[in-house]
């Protein structure tokens, strides 16, 4: 479970067993407040992680060439 604890300057502090995470207040819902319980979910972006592989190999083939 996890708990908006309290909020300091653009952060929310978020409680989860016991541990406080920092997450920048912009990522919660709009009118989230203390002591609401949230839910993240978090997923790979497959397409853009396989953009990111093809320019990176891209640049060091650049940066390389014989």
């Amino acid at each position: 479970m996890l708990i908006i604890d309290r909020f300091e300057g653009e952060y929310a502090l978020i409680e989860m067993n016991r541990r406080v995470f920092h997450i920048p207040k912009l990522l919660l819902p709009k009118g989230a407040k203390e002591g609401d319980v949230i839910q993240i979910q978090i997923t790979v972006d497959k397409e853009a992680t396989e953009k990111l592989k093809e320019s990176t190999e891209k640049m060091a083939d650049s940066l390389f060439k014989d």
